[in-house]
């Protein structure tokens, strides 16, 4: 081990090995092109994966992914007596019966969803309102930008209270107009704007504005009916299950045929969030499979390289043997060159990497939806590619180097 430690810090090792790659300049960049790009494609890729992982975590921060929403269709089964086509209405009751006997739920919120006008002085639009409890503001909390969202004393004396989204705000208002406390009319019904939050999209119908689930009852004289439940189970359970149980559930009460499957319309964000969970893992194997494969092909080009490079200093390598130079001392030197070129080139192509995911972290900060944020990659990843970069420089390097010590010095001097 002391040989070797003196071995790699003497003066004349590196400038033999420098020396030697002066010769071809251009074939050893050419040479790390490979190392270069397999490294680049490691940390872009991982980083870039890292960074929609991020994007999609901050998305979801505050919402229960275990969840799972329910509503009324209508039935494609006739069943006791009850002809097919039937609506299947969903009331305040049925949610009370799903919390008490579905085993696994956390919460249960009921909610409803019209779509009204909403106007202000000369400004108007039609927007999708919908009716909430607080108990929403747990389960799938808004990204409130100002004010607050509903509360029980909303609810107990129906307040005329509304949270609007960015874009009604935008619609609405005047730019940098404080909206808390203004009114806005909701069919032909004013109501305070008590917050305005930031809309995120999960492919459904986008939301616009919350009001109380008893005043949205009032407003639209919906009575106790519901029009869809947002059932979130407790972390341990499977949620696909609970989603079984409830429809089951509610097809008893409902008097529906247990094979119509289109009796109640669904959403299961748990079952979503796991497949996309599983698409990330997925990309990340993916990432390493191809930035590896780069890797070892890049290193390869290296090895084949010195290959030429033994084939070409044949004659030095004699002369050094008949000076006393033994085996391993052509050896060290050999894979020193190979593992030098691969630790510079995986250097360059860390430095690239990090530079491109900064261009895209800042590319991504004036983005109104960003698709990733702060792509990045752990330091350990970091050590650990370069860590096979020297493993593999130094397999790679054996080759050329037992090449050279396999021909005897007096034919190595012979070679012209």
């Amino acid at each position: 081990m002391v040989k070797i430690f003196r071995f790699l810090f003497d003066r004349d090792t590196w400038q033999e090995v420098f020396g030697s790659l002066k010769k071809n300049t251009l074939r050893s960049v050419l040479t790390m092109v490979g190392v270069w790009w397999g490294i680049l494609l490691l940390i872009g890729l991982l980083g870039s994966a890292r960074g929609i992982e991020n994007n999609f975590n901050v998305l979801f921060e505050d919402f229960a992914t275990n969840s799972v929403f329910i509503g009324g269709g209508r039935t494609s089964m006739p069943f006791k007596g009850y002809e097919e086509g039937r609506p299947i209405i969903l009331r305040l009751d049925d949610a009370k019966k799903v919390e008490e006997n579905v085993e696994g739920v956390e919460f249960v919120v009921p909610r409803n969803m019209g779509n009204s006008k909403m106007s202000r002085k000369t400004f108007s639009g039609t927007f999708n309102i919908t009716g909430d409890f607080p108990l929403l503001n747990v389960v799938a909390k808004p990204d409130l930008t100002l004010g607050r969202f509903i509360n029980q004393r909303d609810i107990d004396e129906r307040r005329k209270v509304i949270v609007i989204s960015e874009d009604v705000y935008k619609q609405l208002f005047e730019k940098d107009e404080d909206p808390i406390g203004e009114l806005v009319t909701v069919s032909n019904t004013s109501f305070t704007v008590i917050g305005v939050f930031k809309v995120v999209n999960f492919g459904g119908p986008q939301l616009d504005g919350h009001m109380p689930f008893t005043t949205f009852q009032q407003l639209y004289n919906r009575g106790d009916r519901i029009g869809w439940m947002m059932v979130t189970g407790k972390p341990e359970y499977d949620i696909n299950q609970i989603d079984a149980d409830v429809k089951l559930l509610l097809k008893n009460l409902k008097k529906v045929h247990p094979n119509d499957n289109r009796a109640f319309f669904g959403f299961n964000l748990g079952d979503q969030f796991s497949q996309f969970t599983g698409f990330l893992k997925g990309m990340q194997f993916l990432t390493w499979f191809v930035g590896l494969a780069t890797l070892i092909a890049g290193v390869f080009a290296i090895g084949g390289i010195l290959l030429i490079t033994v084939k070409e200093r044949t004659k030095e390598i004699g002369i050094r043997r008949a000076l006393g130079a033994t085996p391993i001392m052509i050896k060290k030197q050999i894979i020193v060159e190979s593992v030098t070129l691969s630790l510079v080139a995986g250097f360059i192509g860390i430095i690239t990497g990090g530079l491109i995911l900064m261009w895209f972290n800042q590319s991504m900060l004036d983005s109104e939806e960003p698709f990733m944020r702060n792509p990045s990659v752990p330091i350990g990843i970091v050590f650990f590619a370069l860590l096979i970069v020297v493993v593999l420089g130094t397999l790679i390097g054996l080759i050329p180097a037992n090449k050279a010590t396999s021909v005897k010095p007096i034919d190595a001097l012979r070679e012209e």
